[in-house]
């Protein structure tokens, strides 16, 4: 990694796309602690230390803090990324969307436009929900119709400058910009974590004992960072082989080549889904001022909400866990399904004149794609499950809650080897342009 940017920033055109980006993110650092006006930052901090669930704490993360101060980019790029998720679920509902995606470059251009307007929809609305909810409560410093609507405004515009940042970054930069700015807002949480972890484990212990606790964070960081690292790069090649052709004097074809299935087909968005489901009652309970008591329903609540899971003292609540894992399969399979038609695959192989040693063209190659995918799925969805549950089991069973969790960490990771891969294209791209410059 450091050699790839030692190289990169030897190279003017992309050094240059490195400082642009570093400025851009310093841009969103500065406005993730500008205060929405009229808003009274004491009520959201107080709501915080109150609050035992994860459910706003796991979109704090995302934010990389905004949201505990209510700053102008309190909703961070949250929309951007439900609207993106949403325009892939439509597609396959909407004919006209599907032909768009598959219409080059004209057609992904006519998406994002639209993924643009969604953005500041969702914006709206969650901005809308956050000032009628929280300042019924106190979230206003004085609750009437103007103040609301500044506050709805600034963090409806908030959202939008920060999607127009990520896509200034990913023209202008080193690409990825959404990502990155997601990226950053994760890490600029992590110091605070590490604060609290020597806090709880090695404040005030003998030497030895800090020392052993700080071995042990450490050991058990590197460990899910190396396996969300393998779960990431895994991959499953699936071998083709393309007939050969006379084309006038020339043979054509009679290559081999491969079809590269990854293991975590659908990256993160399985995790983000079932959190989003799973807490998504929790916050409206928390809009409404209901949850408390020892009903049915605050006994659900409690089963739903994480920081309740795996912890001795309340065993019982543990099973929100079971469904929790059980939706992030379900998910795993859901979203891979509809980003990978191995029909599809298997009609472009054909008609390109290839085929899968041993295996005859047509419905058997679709048959032997997806039991291949469907295998994959399950390990990645397996590994996804097992990075989300090491955070909760330390969380339940010793108290360490820090917000870069298995979801946090699967982000991270998977950032940064994207954006490796990006800087390492463009100097390869260089290169290139620099051979045949040099032909000239």
């Amino acid at each position: 990694m450091l050699k790839t940017f030692r190289k990169a920033f030897q190279i003017e055109e992309i050094r240059k796309k490195i400082t642009y980006t570093f400025l851009m993110l310093i841009v969103v650092r500065f406005g993730s602690q500008l205060p929405t006006p009229g808003v009274n930052p004491e009520f959201i901090q107080n709501f915080f230390v109150s609050q035992t669930g994860e459910a706003f704490n796991f979109f704090n993360a995302f934010t990389g803090g905004s949201f505990e101060q209510m700053s102008v980019f309190a909703l961070s790029i949250s929309p951007y990324i439900t609207s993106s998720i949403i325009m892939q679920l439509l597609a396959i509902a909407i004919p006209k969307l599907e032909e768009m995606q598959k219409d080059g470059e004209d057609g992904r251009k006519k998406i994002a436009a639209i993924t643009r307007y969604v953005t500041v929809i969702l914006a709206l609305i969650q901005s809308t929900a956050m000032a009628v909810g929280f300042g019924r409560q106190g979230l206003l410093v004085e609750y009437n119709f103007v103040n609301a609507a500044i506050v709805v405004m600034t963090l409806t515009a908030g959202s939008a400058f920060l999607m127009w940042v990520g896509e200034r970054i990913t023209e202008k930069g080193i690409g990825n910009g959404i990502s990155i700015i997601l990226l950053i807002n994760i890490l600029s949480r992590i110091p605070s974590d590490f604060v609290s972890l020597y806090e709880q484990f090695m404040q005030g212990k003998s030497l030895a004992m800090a020392a052993l606790a700080a071995l042990i964070i450490v050991a058990i960081i590197l460990f899910v960072i190396i396996f969300v690292i393998m779960l990431q790069d895994g991959q499953r090649k699936i071998a083709v082989q393309y007939s050969q052709k006379i084309q006038g004097r020339k043979t054509v074809g009679g290559q081999s080549s491969h079809i590269p299935l990854k293991v975590n087909t659908a990256g993160v968005v399985p995790v983000i889904f079932a959190s989003s489901l799973m807490q998504f009652p929790i916050i409206i309970a928390t809009f409404l001022g209901k949850g408390d008591g020892d009903g049915i329903g605050s006994q659900i609540l409690k089963g739903l909400n994480s920081n309740n899971w795996c912890n001795p003292e309340n065993i019982q609540y543990s099973w929100g866990l079971i469904i929790y894992i059980i939706l992030t399969i379900a998910f795993a399979y859901f979203y891979t399904s509809i980003t990978f038609n191995p029909m599809e695959v298997a009609n472009n192989i054909k008609k390109s004149g290839g085929f899968v040693p041993g295996i005859r063209p047509g419905k058997p190659t679709v048959d032997y794609l997806s039991k291949i995918l469907n295998y994959i799925i399950f390990i990645g969805a397996v590994g996804l499950v097992i990075v989300q549950v090491i955070p909760f089991f330390f969380n339940g069973w010793l108290g360490a809650s820090v917000s870069f969790g298995g979801t946090s960490l699967i982000i991270i990771v998977g950032v940064v080897l994207e954006t490796l891969q990006q800087l390492e294209s463009q100097m390869l791209v260089r290169n290139y342009k620099g051979f045949l410059n040099s032909g000239k």
